[in-house]
Order: structure tokens, then C-alpha cells, then sequence
């Protein structure tokens, strides 16, 4: 049952990511974000190597944004969630940020994700 859910969970993160005008998995923009406010996002990360794929370590650019990665070990073909949430408290204008996930593929040893907002007072 978990893993039917988790299942349209993923369908609907990718469906929402195409209609919201994020044609990149690997980017996310919040649009307009009310200063004080804390956005949040998920992406999906996929092994798409035949070896089993250990993340090792996730970080960012900016203590403003923190993440956090479900399972840090993935079979091949398999799936987890990256979350990511950015406070906007003292921030003004654009504001863009890095995630970097380091991995233990050594023909892409960092996934780097971007997400953007536009923050308003």
C-alpha cells in the first residue's frame, strides 16, 4: 500500500514539475515567496546506474536552506526523495540556491540542484 503511494507520489511530483513550467528535475523555482516564509520542495533522485548507489553526504550553499534525503542507499533503478525546505527571513528580490548531493558514482560523483524564488516583502 506504502509503495503504491509512494508510487503517485513520484507520478505527481514529475507531472506538477512539467505544468509548472520546471522542464529540468534538477531546478525549481518557488515563484513569489512572502518574506519570513519557509518554502519547500521535493526531487526525486534516481539511481539510474546498474550498481547499487550510496549518497553519501548532502549539502547546501546557504544555511537558509536545509534538505534531507530518505534513503541514502539505492538499488539500481530505485528511487528516493530529496527534501528541501528554504527559509526566506531576510532575504529580498531573486535568491538562488544550491543542493549538492555527493555520491559514491564516480562518473557523477555530485547531482546538483538548484531552487529560486522571488522573495517579496
Amino acid at each position: 500500500m506504502f509503495r503504491k503511494f509512494l508510487v503517485i507520489c513520484i507520478a505527481f511530483l514529475s507531472f506538477s514539475c512539467c505544468f509548472a513550467g520546471n522542464s529540468n528535475p534538477l531546478e525549481w523555482d518557488f515563484g513569489i515567496v512572502k518574506a519570513g516564509e519557509i518554502a519547500k520542495h521535493s526531487f526525486l533522485i534516481k539511481n539510474e546506474t546498474e550498481k547499487i548507489l550510496k549518497i553519501r553526504e548532502v549539502s547546501t550553499s546557504c544555511g537558509c536552506t536545509v534538505s534531507d534525503v530518505k534513503n541514502k542507499t539505492l538499488k539500481p533503478q530505485e528511487t528516493t526523495l530529496l527534501e528541501v525546505a528554504f527559509n526566506s527571513k531576510g532575504y529580498s528580490g531573486d535568491v538562488q540556491q544550491f543542493i549538492y548531493v555527493n555520491t559514491d558514482n564516480l562518473d557523477n560523483p555530485v547531482i546538483r540542484y538548484i531552487i529560486k524564488a522571488k522573495v517579496e516583502k
